[in-house]
């Protein structure tokens, strides 16, 4: 087995999740960052482990096709962790995305699809789309990202997936913050908080000319071009009826939970869960006027099991949770309700597969999985699965 900062001549194979791809040393496998399939490259190892080694490629010896020079000059071993494929040309990004998604709804689910990643609109080249963010500060006052997987800052002078208008804020002294939280949002002036700070604002989105509240500090999507996308994707996969009983899992500030809420009318019905009391508050307040939708501050999990014993049934459900996924009991109770449709919203293919293989266990079947590149130049992607009784 080789040993961490040694150098390898490696040959690579197929894309893997976690913005890798796989090689071997000697039989043992090889997780290596900053490189393609099919490239010859020198590696440091980077980590070792019982039954594999992670790696960096440090010089590429002969090249994909696809590679690209990074737009960023931070991008590359030892250096800003935040993207993973700024080396990659971005419709390559996306193919290499989907490979994923495929992979493991194959492995983990026994589901074949053929699942492309369709961009968004918002962003310029895949770049400056992230509408929040999170800077590090270091021990000097410098704002930054961390390395990968290191608590170590790496200052900036920009950050080119961030939205426009960061460099100022990284150009500031941030002594005595730790942290400092970036947010431009759909409607409105952009808010620069500090942690630790006071109280933390409420911010303006805008979906389909819809307005939302949502805390500064509140889970949003980061791409300005998917709540509205993934909102209509929703729509057209359940089509929700009027008068239907709908429910929005892991509703966060009721952004699903206020288009089930349209489309069922007064005579409908829709129960929106969220944990986070900060989230419910935006709910509420995003909700006001649908006397039809009511917000629920508890566990999901919770919530579903006290339904399922009550033999409650539901039309339809659209289930959004964070990247752990949803887990089994959570599928069961959802299965126990008897919606005829469920959107399922992931920002992880491996739970997402994981949590598919559970509702198959339970009587459902994955109609489409329809995929988002809502990350540029970085390994993840948002998708939404539709399923059906069998």
């Amino acid at each position: 087995m080789a040993e961490t900062g040694q150098q390898l001549e490696l040959v690579t194979g197929p894309i893997a999740h976690g913005g890798h791809v796989v090689a071997r040393h000697h039989g043992a496998v090889v997780f290596v960052r900053h490189a393609l399939p099919g490239e010859r490259v020198v590696a440091t190892v980077t980590g070792v482990r019982a039954k594999y080694l992670t790696a960096d490629a440090v010089q590429v010896l002969v090249a994909s096709p696809a590679r690209v020079t990074p737009p960023c000059p931070y991008a590359g071993p030892g250096r800003c962790g935040g993207c993973d494929f700024q080396h990659v040309a971005v419709p390559e990004q996306r193919a290499l995305k989907a490979a994923v998604v495929r992979e493991q709804l194959h492995r983990l689910a026994g589901i074949d699809l053929d699942v492309v990643v369709e961009p968004l609109p918002g962003d310029q080249d895949g770049l400056r789309w992230r509408t929040r963010v999170e800077l590090a500060v270091d021990g000097g006052g410098r704002a930054g990202l961390h390395r990968f997987h290191s608590h170590d800052v790496v200052p900036l002078d920009d950050c080119l997936i961030a939205a426009p208008g960061i460099a100022d804020v990284l150009a500031q002294d941030w002594s005595g913050a730790r942290a400092v939280d970036v947010v431009a949002p759909g409607v409105g002036d952009r808010v620069v908080l500090p942690r630790p700070s006071g109280p933390v604002p409420t911010v303006i989105e805008q979906v389909a000319g819809t307005t939302f509240q949502v805390s500064a500090r509140g889970f949003w999507q980061v791409h300005p071009g998917a709540a509205a996308a993934f909102v209509a994707q929703v729509l057209d996969v359940l089509a929700p009826a009027p008068g239907e009983r709908a429910m929005d899992l892991y509703a966060g500030a009721g952004l699903f939970a206020h288009a089930l809420a349209t489309a069922v009318g007064e005579s409908g019905s829709v129960l929106a869960v969220e944990s986070d009391a900060r989230a419910c508050a935006d709910a509420v307040a995003n909700l006001a006027g649908r006397p039809q939708a009511q917000v629920r501050h508890r566990r999901v999990d919770r919530v579903l099991r006290t339904l399922a014993a009550r033999r409650r049934h539901t039309g339809v459900v659209v289930l959004d949770p964070p990247r752990t996924g949803a887990g089994r009991a959570v599928v069961r109770d959802i299965a126990a309700l008897r919606p005829r449709a469920v959107a399922y919203v992931a920002c992880d293919p491996a739970t997402l597969a994981r949590d598919l293989a559970h509702f198959g266990d339970a009587g459902y079947r994955a109609e489409s999985v329809r995929a988002f590149d809502a990350f540029p130049m970085t390994h993840h992607v948002e998708c939404i699965a539709h399923l059906v009784r069998h």
